[in-house]
């Protein structure tokens, strides 16, 4: 087994986020990264400090969402770059890691 040492991004957006779609256009079509998962979240609070919550009686569709991918350094690099401009502050977070192969 070979070790290689990536990088994994994680932006946090929300639901009613029109970035989403074009994130995952980005991420797919164009840059063509490795891997990418989408998680929804089932509460949480951004700089607000109001809380989104799914509940039995209303769903919310102002949820947390967080997409994760992960690719060679420097290609996440140059896509976190690109992504500054579209996404607050605040909300990409990136780390070093080592994938086995």
């Amino acid at each position: 087994m070979t070790q290689k040492q990536m990088k994994i991004a994680r932006i946090y957006l929300n639901e009613g986020s029109a970035h989403l779609d074009k994130l995952i256009t980005l991420l797919n079509d164009v840059e063509r990264v490795t891997g990418v998962t989408v998680y929804r979240g089932i509460e949480g609070y951004g700089e607000s400090g109001e809380v989104h919550s799914a509940s039995l009686i209303a769903l919310s569709l102002d949820l947390p969402i967080t997409v994760e991918f992960y690719d060679e350094i420097d290609k996440v690099n140059g896509i976190i770059e690109h992504l500054g401009k579209n996404i607050k502050p605040g909300h990409i977070i990136s780390w070093p890691v080592d994938v086995q192969f």
